[in-house]
């Protein structure tokens, strides 16, 4: 990732949805103090949207090293369990992040019911999402994450993102994931 995209996507854009993740809060608290519930639900849905977005945010970051990692240990036994082969994994979830419509994620999230991992997509930051699945990897595939290097070539963004996977970070996730499962 070039160093003025993640500038310009974490400081405006992440940076925008916490700002508006607060003001939300802080807008649903005024209507309930002000017994005016008839607002309450735009800025709920409008809260979704951008908490969902800065959760998302803070993981893909996390998700990111200067490192080429691989998964290993548990979170690699729970990979070939549930997708044969880390390969298999990587061709999945590259594909459902392609394949995202319009902006939004690819997602490798923990199922607590089931005990599996999970590849989805999520459209814009809430929209797909499963019950109970917790994000343990996430691709962004908004425009803003790519546009200024690779343009419309969105396919080319996610193949270049797996060197830099930070697979430690994906297994502590994994990890705490599994203990509140």
């Amino acid at each position: 990732m070039d160093q003025e995209t993640f500038h310009l996507h974490y400081t405006f854009h992440h940076g925008d949805e916490v700002k508006a993740a607060n003001k939300d809060l802080q807008m649903i608290q005024t209507a309930i103090d002000e017994g005016n519930v008839e607002t309450v639900d735009y800025w709920t849905k409008k809260l979704s949207f951008h908490l969902s977005s800065h959760i998302l945010h803070t993981i893909f970051w996390a998700n990111l090293t200067n490192t080429k990692s691989d998964p290993k240990g548990e979170l690699l036994k729970q990979i070939e369990k549930d997708f044969g082969s880390y390969d298999k994994l990587k061709l999945l979830i590259s594909k459902t992040s392609k394949g995202v419509d319009g902006n939004g994620w690819g997602i490798l999230g923990y199922h607590p019911s089931t005990g599996k991992l999970s590849v989805m997509q999520c459209e814009y930051h809430e929209k797909l999402t499963q019950w109970s699945v917790i994000p343990i990897l996430v691709i962004d595939v908004w425009e803003h994450s790519y546009y200024l290097k690779y343009r419309n070539r969105r396919a080319e963004f996610v193949d270049n993102l797996f060197p830099i996977i930070n697979w430690d970070n994906v297994a502590e996730r994994f990890s705490i994931a599994g203990w509140i499962g």
